[in-house]
C-alpha cells in the first residue's frame, strides 16, 4: 500500500466521523510509516523499555502513526493562565475516540487483506505509578519521519505539536520513511525560544528536564474539574501560544535563508 492511498483512507474516516460533525475540530492529519525492524525501536527498547514492534505483532513490517492535529481555535482557547480550557480537554476527548475508532478500523482493513495488525489505543497502557507507557506514540511517529521532539518533550510536526496521535503496527509492507530525520525545535537548533517553559505556571517544565509527577498532578487537577466529560487529564499550557503550536517553526528559517 502507497502512503498517499494510506493518507486518502485517513482522511476519509476522519471526513465522515459521526456524519463530519467534528471536521471543524481538526486540520489535515498527517500519517508517517516506519519500518518495523528500523534500529530507533531497539534503542529505544534500550533507553525507555518500550516494547519492540514484534512483540506487539510478531511478523510486524510496519509501523503507522497518525497524527490529528488540534484547529486553531481549540489553540487559542488555552491559551490564557489557570486550569486547561474545556474546549481543550473535550478534544483531547473526542480526538481519543476518534483515533480509536479510525486505528480499529484501518487495522481491520489491513486483516481483511491478510496482514495481521494490532491497533494501539492513544492512552496506550499506561502505568499511573511510573508515569510511563509500554508505547510511545511520539517515539514511533519520530522514527516514521513526523517530527521531533521539543523542550517540552511533545512531538513537533509540519502542523505543529498540538494534537493527539495514535499507532497501528502490521505485518503489511507499507512505503516508509527514507528521508533523514530533522530537529524541529528552535532551542534544540541553538535559537532563542524556551516559550514551552515560560507557559508552564507549575514548575514542572525546566529548559532539560520534565517533571513528570507535578505535570501529572495538573494534569489530574484538570480531570477533576472536567470530571463531566470523562477523563480528561490534560493540561497543554506548554504546548498552546508558542512558534511550534501550529506549525514547524524551522521551516520558516528555512524559508528566509532560501531568500535570503
Amino acid at each position: 500500500m502507497k502512503a498517499n492511498s494510506l493518507q486518502a483512507l485517513v482522511e476519509q474516516f476522519i471526513s465522515e466521523y459521526r456524519g463530519g460533525s467534528l471536521t471543524s475540530w481538526w486540520r489535515k492529519p498527517l500519517v508517517g510509516v516506519a519500518e518495523a525492524q528500523d534500529p530507533l525501536f531497539r534503542v529505544l527498547k534500550r533507553k525507555h523499555g518500550f516494547l519492540l514492534p514484534e512483540e506487539i505483532v510478531n511478523s510486524a513490517r510496519s509501523v503507522v502513526v497518525i497524527f490529528l492535529p488540534f484547529a486553531e481555535w481549540i489553540v487559542e482557547s488555552n491559551l490564557n493562565p489557570g486550569p486547561a480550557s474545556r474546549e481543550w480537554a473535550l478534544a483531547y476527548l473526542e480526538a481519543n475516540q476518534l483515533l480509536t475508532n479510525l486505528a480499529d478500523w484501518l487495522a481491520e482493513t489491513l486483516e481483511m487483506k491478510g496482514f495481521k495488525s494490532k491497533p494501539i489505543a492513544p492512552t496506550g497502557e499506561f502505568d499511573e505509578e511510573a508515569l510511563i507507557s509500554n508505547w510511545s506514540h511520539k517515539h514511533a511517529a519520530y522514527v516514521a519521519g513526523l517530527g521531533s521532539l521539543g523542550v517540552h518533550h511533545m512531538l513537533i510536526t509540519e502542523e505543529g505539536c498540538c494534537g493527539r496521535l495514535v499507532s497501528i503496527v502490521t505485518e503489511a509492507l507499507l512505503n516508509h520513511r527514507t528521508e533523514p530525520l530533522e530537529e524541529a525545535c528552535l532551542h534544540k537548533l541553538g535559537f532563542e525560544c524556551l516559550k514551552c517553559v515560560a507557559h508552564c505556571q507549575f514548575g514542572a517544565l525546566t529548559a532539560t528536564k520534565l517533571n513528570k509527577q507535578k505535570c501529572y498532578e495538573v494534569c489530574l487537577s484538570n480531570a477533576k474539574l472536567y470530571i463531566d466529560l470523562g477523563l480528561a487529564d490534560v493540561c497543554g499550557k506548554c504546548a498552546c501560544g508558542l512558534p511550534c503550536s501550529l506549525k514547524k517553526p524551522t521551516a520558516d528559517i528555512e524559508r528566509k535563508l532560501f531568500y535570503s
